[in-house]
């Protein structure tokens, strides 16, 4: 595969995820024919939303989009996946932590937003955070699930769950009840809507205990954001099999819709390389994984496994971290310093 390297600069940020613009609106307002939503580094969500715009006349430019989530301003942080859903984008939190832990509340959120209205001035942005019930939720479901996810590490199970139980005793905070000594740290990079209304959640961490992606497929995702707001809950978790190479641990770097009713993803690393990651220190063939394009359809087999077809390998890149099918084309944006790189093939 060859491809054509688009690089811009916004706001010195890397960039997570890639979500085809459906708005007309916004697009006539910037003079595009085509665009991708993004979301940078760890920053609050109002300030990381982005736009990847191809102009009329071919050329290529990023737009730092200004947001605004009101009494939620500057109360979030590692926003990661990006989904469409009856007319609103949705952006999820990580739920992760640092890479040396613990988790940070401030990940656990989930964001939505209306397209057309970035056309039109600051973008209003509606954030809820869950205090760790999406991590409840997604951890009964895998201890529900006929599959065995990867069991952390003893550093890993200190440094993220241990340690997060003990400073919000020692803060007195309510979601304590919510982590259990037990659990397993979510590290969530992908989502994607259903036609059901549910979303697949792609993690990059856990992995299965043969080192292959688990999706965790969540129901009640709008409620979060109604009048009287509910809360998801976890339909089932899945495996996705026939990907990951022999010996390896992947994990989910994004998850979006196929025309044709399936689902295109990247699979990768755990953890990146070189940073501090106590998930490869305890797991470390869980790091030199090189990205792979790949698609399913939602076919679960009654042991909860959904095969999974190779599409394209994307050696030498370790971090691919969203990608569009749009157009015949394929897009993928990477995690580069300082810089987000869009590649076209």
């Amino acid at each position: 595969m060859t491809l054509r390297l688009v690089e811009f600069v916004v706001a010195g940020n890397e960039a997570s995820d890639l979500l085809p613009v459906r708005s007309p609106a916004l697009l006539r307002a910037h003079g595009a024919r085509r665009g991708f939503w993004t979301v940078l580094d760890e920053g609050p969500v109002e300030r990381c939303l982005a736009l990847l715009l191809e102009r009329d006349d071919g050329g290529w430019v990023a737009h730092h989009v200004a947001a605004d989530a009101g009494r939620e301003n500057g109360r979030t942080e590692d926003g990661e996946a990006l989904a469409h859903h009856d007319g609103w984008v949705y952006v999820f939190g990580s739920h992760f932590g640092s890479k040396a832990g613990p988790l940070r509340p401030r990940r656990a959120f989930v964001a939505r937003f209306r397209e057309e209205d970035a056309a039109y001035g600051a973008l209003p942005v509606h954030v809820v955070r869950n205090q760790f019930r999406l991590h409840r939720a997604v951890n009964d479901a895998l201890a529900a699930a006929p599959l065995t996810p990867l069991p952390p590490g003893d550093r890993v199970r200190h440094r993220f769950i241990v340690e997060t139980l003990a400073r919000g005793t020692a803060r007195a905070k309510s979601w304590v009840r919510r982590l259990a000594a037990d659990d397993v740290p979510l590290n969530v990079e992908a989502a994607a809507f259903t036609p059901a209304g549910t979303v697949l959640l792609g993690l990059r961490f856990p992995v299965t205990a043969e080192g292959e992606p688990i999706l965790v497929e969540l129901a009640g995702v709008p409620d979060m954001f109604g009048a009287q707001p509910g809360w998801p809950r976890a339909v089932g978790a899945y495996a996705l099999t026939g990907v990951t190479p022999p010996g390896a641990l992947t994990g989910f770097r994004a998850v979006t819709p196929t025309p044709d009713g399936g689902y295109a993803a990247v699979i990768g690393s755990i953890d990146a390389l070189g940073k501090g990651s106590v998930l490869l220190d305890d797991h470390p063939h869980g790091g030199a994984v090189t990205s792979r394009h790949v698609r399913f359809r939602w076919d679960v087999t009654p042991d909860a496994r959904v095969a999974g077809k190779l599409v394209a390998e994307l050696a030498p890149f370790h971090h691919v971290e969203g990608l569009a099918e749009l157009d015949g084309r394929c897009y993928y944006v990477t995690d580069e310093d300082h810089r987000v790189a869009l590649w076209i093939d």
